[in-house]
């Protein structure tokens, strides 16, 4: 089977997409894409305003205090890309922020720079994830669906997976290794995505800091099996939906998550976590500053004011607000 794959320039499509994505020269966010406005391929979270980093804030403070205030808390976001979310974050001004060591990680070094550009020396850079016995929290915003991915069809009492051949066709073999209890419900003939990198890192993200937790925003569904005529597999470019993966090389190439096969400790969605960590209150607060300084028209007021629409863009449950929230504990 080894020699055939071989013979018919076969690659497994997790290995497609790791090309594709991030292939140093050529993958698409090796050599442009990025999420943001005008710029940008795709506008996540971040990108609607300062609002998310300070709820985000928020949330870190809270896991500061349940381990009990350390004097260092290690706060690592994982496909940091620009540093949108870390100057949030650190602009809100949290009560940990004179314990708090944050470090940025992104694949790109076209972003990264850009990321250095824009926080200087308050915070570190690296483009890998280092384990560490800090205490802390692992932060990854929309990362996991961009985490290479297999593809299987369950055939009979078999699981098949996904190949390109020569980047132009998918074909199918049987699966090479177990892949779990998780596809048991999955209807036969119809494709899923495999989230092993996803799990792999999940494992990793666990093992960087001593305790704390590791918490991870992204679009996707509770159970595997809820994607079944759901278009999961989908491509991005310049703010719109992109072509084939196989026909365009340029694309983002990103997937639904099936959040069964990561197992976490827990599952919310964004404007459930969102609300639990009081963006009402930081949008009352904005419209007490709006009307105590709008006649003077000053920056605070217009920023205040801001908080509004940008609530109702991160709580839109058939938006933003419907992603998935999914948090690990460690230690």
């Amino acid at each position: 089977m080894a020699d055939q794959r071989e013979s018919m320039s076969l690659v497994r499509f997790d290995a497609f997409v790791e090309q594709r994505l991030y292939a140093e020269g050529h993958g698409f966010y090796a050599e442009h894409g990025s999420a943001g406005g005008a710029r940008g391929d795709f506008i996540t979270s971040p990108e609607v305003g300062p609002l998310f980093g300070a709820v985000i804030g928020r949330y870190l403070d809270q896991r500061w205090r349940d381990l009990a205030q350390p004097d260092e808390f290690r706060v690592v976001e994982v496909g940091a890309g620009k540093g949108t979310l870390a100057a949030a974050i650190l602009a809100s001004a949290p009560d940990c922020l004179s314990a708090l060591n944050y470090q940025l990680v992104e694949r790109s070094e076209q972003q990264l720079e850009q990321a250095r550009s824009l926080l200087g020396d308050r915070a570190e850079y690296s483009r890998n994830l280092d384990e560490s016995s800090s205490p802390g929290v692992v932060l990854a915003n929309e990362l996991l669906d961009n985490l290479p991915f297999r593809v299987i069809v369950r055939r009979g009492s078999e699981f098949h997976e996904w190949f390109v051949e020569n980047g132009t066709a998918i074909v199918e073999y049987p699966a090479v290794v177990e892949v779990g209890d998780w596809p048991g419900k999955l209807p036969e003939g119809v494709a899923f995505p495999w989230h092993e990198q996803a799990a792999r890192w999940i494992a990793v993200a666990r093992s960087a800091i001593g305790t704390g937790a590791v918490l991870a925003f992204d679009y996707g569904v509770s159970q595997t099996a809820d994607l079944v005529g759901r278009a999961w597999l989908r491509t991005y470019r310049n703010h719109r939906r992109g072509a084939d993966p196989l026909v365009s090389a340029s694309v983002d190439i990103t997937t639904d998550v099936g959040f069964d096969q990561l197992a976490p400790d827990r599952l919310r969605t964004q404007s459930e976590f969102l609300e639990g960590y009081g963006i009402q209150e930081l949008v009352a607060e904005g419209r007490r500053i709006w009307a105590e300084g709008a006649a003077q028209g000053s920056l605070a007021a217009i920023a205040g004011r801001s908080r509004v629409t940008e609530a109702e863009a991160l709580l839109d449950v058939d938006g933003l607000g419907g992603f998935l929230v999914a948090e690990w504990r460690v230690g």
